[in-house]
């Protein structure tokens, strides 16, 4: 089984919208072989917590007005570390850099499928730990270092 083309749409547009709002390490994999709940996950990340809001409206916006799409479920909003999106054919989340990094949800999935995404969405990847040394660089750290 491979994730519908519905699935496809969703996952396409939402990987849009968070490049658009500036989103790290676009990601997405096709769970539909072993997961029977959804077909695919879209894994994204930003720096900080008004940053994961901003990616979610966004994302939670396009699919709406583009797709006519609605989450059944919407988790994680009080402290916006992790934010899920349930929209039963896929499942988004956009994370705080640093549950990303804790949680490792590619590790998880690592054997499924990667789907292809949107060029703006492919050239998230690695802007994380961009992210992370240009700040450790003003700051005079080695990434990662605590203070």
């Amino acid at each position: 089984m491979t994730a519908t083309d519905r699935s496809l749409e969703l996952i396409n547009t939402a990987a849009q919208a968070a490049a658009d709002k500036l989103a790290h390490d676009v990601i997405a994999y096709d769970v539909s072989d072993v997961l029977s709940i959804t077909d695919a996950f879209l894994l994204a990340s930003a720096p900080n917590d008004r940053q994961v809001r901003a990616i979610v409206d966004e994302i939670e916006e396009r699919l709406q007005k583009e797709l006519g799409a609605k989450p059944v479920r919407r988790e994680g909003d009080r402290e916006s570390r992790w934010i899920l999106l349930d929209y039963v054919d896929i499942v988004v989340h956009v994370q705080h850099s640093e549950e990303r990094v804790f949680y490792a949800l590619e590790r998880l999935w690592k054997d499924c499928p990667e789907l292809e995404l949107p060029e703006e969405a492919r050239a998230t990847r690695g802007k994380a730990e961009e992210h992370a040394q240009l700040h450790a660089d003003e700051a005079g750290d080695e990434p990662g270092q605590e203070r």
